[in-house]
């Protein structure tokens, strides 16, 4: 049989599953959707972990009912931090809170006074601070606080363990419990792309792979994409695409930019410098399904936008219809169309939808460049990237010259490299992502539109905060606001 690395990108909306080959080369790949519960008047964005664990198990049903391969090893890349409340055995104790979730935002306060860590650097800690204060039933009965792909490779392998990547710093078991949050429930440490356990009998059997594969320890599904995209230096910089969206570029020394969140990077001494947003790709499927019903595909949607010209005609979105994170980390700031008249129709406003998820690509980027670092070139990666019309706005709007990746799937790539190095097929992470991704594409700026992108670009940051005071004052209580 083929040797392959199966690769498994645990995202908001659905689970991906890959067999990947040692060179990068996808052999198939499977795909299962499953809800959120999202509550924007309260914050609430929660799913069921069970849906996660069928969703995957279906995913690779499908994938192994096709084709038998010699699986060298598995690993999980999970969107996150999602909190998942789990019982020894891996049963869901809670609904998991995912990374939409807002309700916890005085718990990361908190938090980030009292370690110095903030944003995603804190993992699931503030949901985990928010369990335990609002529902204790649910926390005594918990075993274990993970990420989702923690929880999913419990499930495959009987071992939890918190994974984290290169330098990534995280509180010690003193400082947890001076937090508020009982540490026993926090497991050991394991270095990402380093052997959890082996594929348990029972589960192998169900999935149709080989008992006792080794399970490397996964990552954020972010920073899998940077490996399946091919990030290796410096000034190399990604947009990550998804229901989300978000960028990040790689400096050689830790960068203080605002609205955006430094870190070490999945690569041993680089730095990992942007944010994540979180709706910019879901706009569209939003406009697409909810507001007009679903009659024209999202290809056919695109096609239609770009024959406006650039600018929308005068049309601005904010696409921050589930709050924002990067760089507002603001979950009241709400969505907007700025600029609309009767000559406007279906074609303009998916232009502006387009052209808002690039201008929020550059809203991140903006304090970034200004703080020295230099973006050699973005990757595009995910469903958007697909679309050729979108990679050239998104050129066009940031200014970056945009490299498409020959597999486009860069999480689910990603996940794989991390397998192939836990289990030897390639020496380290570098070699890995050099022998297993490369560049199909690239597309340059059309500098003729620098100064049309530079007026909408004025208009977007300024668009937030001249509307904020009315959105916050929309969403308070109508006896509030009388008073």
């Amino acid at each position: 049989m083929t040797p392959a690395l199966l690769g498994i990108d645990l995202g908001t909306t659905r689970v991906k599953v890959g067999f990947v080959a040692p060179d990068g080369t996808p052999l198939g790949i499977a795909r299962t959707s499953y809800p959120i519960d999202v509550d924007p008047t309260t914050g609430r964005a929660e799913q069921d972990q069970e849906a996660w664990w069928s969703g995957l198990v279906s995913a690779i049903q499908e994938l192994t009912a096709e084709q038998r391969r010699d699986v060298l090893g598995i690993s999980i890349a999970g969107h996150g931090p999602s909190l998942s409340p789990v019982d020894a055995a891996g049963r869901p104790t809670a609904r998991a809170i995912t990374w939409l979730d807002s309700r916890s935002t005085l718990e990361a306060e908190a938090l980030a006074r009292l370690t110095g860590l903030r944003g995603w650097s804190l993992g699931v800690l503030p949901a985990a601070l928010w369990l335990e204060r609002h529902d204790p039933e649910a926390a005594a009965r918990t075993r274990w606080y993970l990420n989702s792909w923690e929880a999913m490779t419990l499930r495959l392998t009987g071992r939890a363990a918190m994974s984290l990547v290169a330098d990534q710093p995280f509180p010690n078991a003193e400082i947890v419990a001076e937090a508020g949050i009982d540490p026993s429930r926090i497991p050991d440490e394991i270095p990402a792309g380093v052997p959890v356990g082996r594929l348990r009998a029972d589960v192998a059997t169900e999935l149709g792979l080989e008992a006792g594969t080794r399970v490397v320890a996964g990552l954020v599904d972010a920073f899998a994409s940077f490996h399946g995209a091919g990030l290796v230096e410096a000034g190399d910089a990604i947009d990550v695409g998804g229901a989300a969206g978000g960028f990040g570029v790689y400096a050689d020394r830790p960068v203080e930019a605002a609205g955006s969140l430094c870190t070490p990077a999945p690569l041993p001494g680089l730095f990992s410098v942007g944010g994540a947003m979180a709706a910019t790709g879901q706009a569209l499927d939003w406009f697409a399904g909810d507001v007009l019903g679903g009659g024209l595909t999202i290809e056919a949607l695109i096609a239609e936008a770009a024959a406006v010209p650039a600018g929308a005609d005068g049309l601005v979105f904010l696409p921050y219809l589930a709050g924002e994170r990067s760089p507002l980390w603001d979950p009241a700031a709400r969505g907007a169309l700025a600029g609309l008249t009767l000559r406007h129709g279906r074609a303009e406003i998916t232009r502006a939808i387009l052209e808002a998820a690039a201008l929020a690509i550059r809203h991140v980027a903006d304090p970034i460049q200004r703080a020295g670092v230099r973006v050699s070139a973005m990757r595009v990666c995910g469903g958007p990237a697909h679309s050729e019309a979108w990679n050239q706005i998104k050129a066009d709007v940031t200014g970056f010259g945009v490299k498409v990746p020959r597999v486009l799937e860069t999480t689910v790539v990603g996940a794989a490299i991390v397998a192939a190095v836990g289990v030897g097929v390639h020496p380290d992470l570098p070699a890995a992502i050099r022998a297993m991704t490369s560049i199909e594409r690239e597309l340059e700026p059309n500098p003729a539109l620098r100064e049309t992108y530079d007026r909408l670009y004025e208009a977007y940051d300024a668009l937030h905060p001249a509307i904020a005071p009315v959105v916050a004052r929309l969403g308070r209580p109508a006896a509030e606001v009388s008073a």
